[in-house]
């Protein structure tokens, strides 16, 4: 009967037909699990791959396979070589004796005995030296997997193991391999002495083990004998932690925390640094920049960063504070020549795709300084771009609140305040105010736009005439407390002031380029033909000041010799800005000769430049300025640089330099500065190697107009096995000056890590 789907016995033969069906595959299934079942123990059981030189023998009791005399294992990526081998096919154990040698990866490792378990890749060795450039490291035991190796009783050492080198050591010290190096329960120092604990410590092998270390010592008759150490070491990944101390017999102890970090993640990147310093002084600490007594309490803190926001958005911070103008000149006379007068600002700016944005503040955290503050300055750059028919427009546009504090004892000799109808000069008899006052205020809008168009006729001629405007708004100006100082019941002693001043441009600048070549040869001097490039430049522009400037000049001309900026929109000097009709005229060239790595080398290059001033009131001609520079090889370099005066026929600066140098064997640069009325001296700068380890170094500083050595110095510089480098300095100074006249110091400063 057919089967309507209710519950009765199935046909006989229907049943045997689905078995028939179904058969094959339980049996194919079968034999593929029962193959792989044979296969994989006999793939866990393949013999790991070993060669000798000497005898093989077999353990009945052990199971074990023994290889003597040079043996070579290898099992995958791993390389094992020992004086013996036992192998065990069935556990997949290997133990090695007798010069062990383990590889696996970068990581290699010695030990006298060590046991390699396939199944997991781990090891266990015992009395182990492993290495991974430029960390060294040796333990009494080791246990090891793919990823980590724990050492128990270890020494860890930056570069080869020597006297010198920093070591660490610890109960344990885990390692994993280009990675990380962490300890527990250990100690810092050099070579075998540790005095330094540091129960937890963790580094990153793509840093440095130590950001900054030295030691300076010896004597100076201002501070007396002294000892200077600095010591950052890394306390979190990219975080270095230490203490800038001081000790010096005739002034006390000064000591501050200090360090630095940094992180680098994709486009984001940040880094800094900062440096304090406390003392009680007791010694004789004379009178700072306004002639005041140095307090007793000195202290200073620097503060540097930068950083990647995002991927067009930066940032940079800068932070100087000294509680005294000398402070750091007395103590860290390395850090304050540098940078003699300190700077606290912080700046953002966003890169668009043609055009800059920026917010820029700057403060005055000094009582003894004069800072121009802008708080803050929010500008708008466009870079030049094309509008059409080969016109370029260029813009920027800035709104600052600025502000002038400084101490008022240092302008009253040299100030004039110009208020509307009233002139205003202070008198040094009248002083009422303290050491830190504002001194000038004012809100201000600036915004330049300008028009160029190159034209390129040929190839060897361009003039981009140019046409543009600048404005400068002032809001809220005030000349501060400096006007209570006078004498004048008339005069309202805090006027708030407003001013708009428009100023407009036109000019051109334009080039004319020539060349001419010359097949001279010189085997002496490796010379392979000649190429002289013969650049004049002309440059113009006439600028017409709608008024003159009546608000404060916070923004104004620093002392240069050298020219400034010709167009309106480069000059900085918004608050003098005024009339002006200048031409502009330069002479540039270069020799050049072929060279076979690079293709062309500069054998000299000369330079020069007169402005020609038009306007009432100026000088009809600017100082000649020369630029000169000569390296015919690699071992010479000559540069010089001139500003002489046409119309009286006077020289009125000078300076030079003149460098040897016979690639690291020696060196020597002689130097000169000449500032008519002001500067006249003369500096030689030597260095030359013994050996090796030793170089002598010197240094001579001669002033012509008071005939004597402001400075002589003397040193030798030892190399201490390629980690660390120790100088050895006599200075003799002369002259009024804070530094002692006689000097003697002791420096040790890590170089190999």
């Amino acid at each position: 009967m057919p089967n309507d789907g209710a519950a009765g016995p199935r046909s006989p033969r229907l049943a045997c037909t689905r078995c028939a069906a179904f058969a094959p595959r339980v049996l194919r299934r079968f034999a593929l699990v029962l193959l792989l079942a044979v296969a994989l123990p006999a793939r866990a059981q393949q013999p790991f791959d070993i060669r000798s030189d000497g005898t093989s023998t077999f353990d009945l009791a052990t199971g074990e396979s023994i290889f003597t005399q040079n043996v070579r294992l290898t099992d995958g990526s791993l390389l094992l070589t020992a004086d013996e081998v036992r192998s065990n096919e069935k556990t997949g154990v290997a133990s090695a004796h007798g010069h062990v040698v383990f590889t696996r990866g970068a990581v290699r490792l010695l030990a006298d005995h060590l046991v390699y378990h396939r199944a997991d890749g781990t090891f266990t060795a015992e009395k182990v030296r492993l290495g991974d450039y430029p960390y060294y490291a040796e333990g009494d035991t080791a246990a090891g997997t793919r990823e980590e190796i724990a050492l128990t009783h270890a020494t860890v050492t930056y570069g080869e193991p020597g006297p010198w080198q920093p070591t660490l050591k610890a109960d344990k010290v885990i390692y994993a391999p280009g990675q990380r190096l962490r300890t527990e329960n250990s100690q810092a120092g050099i070579g075998q002495v540790q005095p330094v604990p540091l129960p937890k410590f963790q580094q990153d092998l793509k840093q440095s083990l130590i950001s900054d270390v030295s030691l300076t010592g010896g004597y100076r008759s201002s501070l007396g004998a002294f000892v200077d150490t600095a010591l950052h070491v890394p306390v979190a990944p990219g975080f270095f932690l230490g203490a800038d101390a001081g000790v010096y017999t005739a002034r006390g102890v000064m000591f501050g925390p200090a360090g630095n970090y940094s992180n680098a993640s994709g486009d984001l990147d940040l880094r800094g640094f900062f440096r304090t310093g406390y003392i009680n002084d007791h010694g004789d600490k004379k009178t700072d920049l306004l002639g005041h007594a140095v307090p007793e309490n000195r202290a200073f803190a620097e503060w540097q960063h930068q950083q990647t926001l995002a991927e067009n958005l930066t940032l940079d911070a800068q932070l100087n504070w000294w509680k005294d103008s000398e402070v750091v000149r007395d103590f860290r006379p390395r850090a304050f020549f540098p940078v003699q007068e300190p700077d606290t600002f912080i700046e953002s700016t966003y890169a668009g795709a043609n055009y800059f944005v920026s917010a820029f503040a700057r403060f005055q955290p000094n009582s003894f300084q004069r800072v121009q503050e802008r708080l803050p300055e929010i500008r708008f750059d466009l870079l030049p771009t094309s509008i059409g028919g080969g016109v370029v427009e260029q813009f920027n546009a800035s709104y600052v609140r600025l502000r002038e504090r400084g101490p008022l004892e240092t302008i009253l000799s040299n100030l004039t305040v110009n208020v509307p109808g009233q002139p205003v000069t202070p008198s040094s008899s009248s002083v009422l105010y303290g050491p830190n006052v504002t001194l000038l205020q004012a809100d201000r809008f600036d915004a330049y736009y300008a028009l160029s168009r190159p034209i390129a006729p040929t190839e060897w001629f361009s003039i981009t005439p140019v046409a543009g405007g600048r404005l400068a708004s002032y809001a809220d100006a005030r000349f501060g407390p400096v006007l209570g100082i006078v004498p004048a019941p008339a005069v309202d002693p805090s006027p708030r002031l407003h001013q708009t001043r428009t100023l407009g441009e036109v000019g051109f600048d334009a080039v004319l380029r020539s060349s001419g070549t010359f097949a001279y040869q010189n085997e002496t001097w490796k010379i392979d033909g000649l190429r002289h490039l013969f650049t004049p430049r002309i440059s113009y522009r006439y600028i017409r000041a709608n008024e003159p400037n009546l608000m404060p000049a916070i923004d104004r001309p620093v002392f240069s010799t050298y020219l400034q900026p010709l167009g309106l929109g480069d000059a900085r000097t918004v608050d003098t800005m005024d009339s002006a009709n200048t031409l502009r005229l330069a002479f540039d060239n270069v020799l050049q000769t072929h060279d076979p790595v690079t293709g062309t080398r500069d054998l000299a290059l000369l330079t020069i430049a007169n402005d020609f001033n038009f306007a009432a009131g100026h000088r009809d001609l600017s100082g000649l300025q020369v630029e000169a520079a000569l390296m015919p090889v690699h071992w010479l370099q000559l540069d010089a640089y001139q500003r002489y005066a046409p119309r009286t026929a006077r020289l009125q600066e000078f300076n030079t330099g003149f460098t040897l140098h016979d690639g690291d064997a020696w060196s020597v640069r002689f130097s000169n500065n000449f500032l008519r009325d002001q500067i006249e001296d003369y500096a030689v700068d030597g260095r030359a190697r013994i050996n090796e380890v030793y170089q002598l170094l010197t240094r001579l500083h001669y002033d012509a107009r008071k005939r004597r050595f402001n400075e002589q110095a003397y040193g030798l510089v030892q190399n201490l096995d390629n980690t660390w480098r120790i100088s050895y300095v006599v200075s003799l100074y002369a002259g009024p000056r804070r530094e002692s006249h006689f000097g003697l110091n002791v420096q040790i400063e890590a170089t190999g890590f």
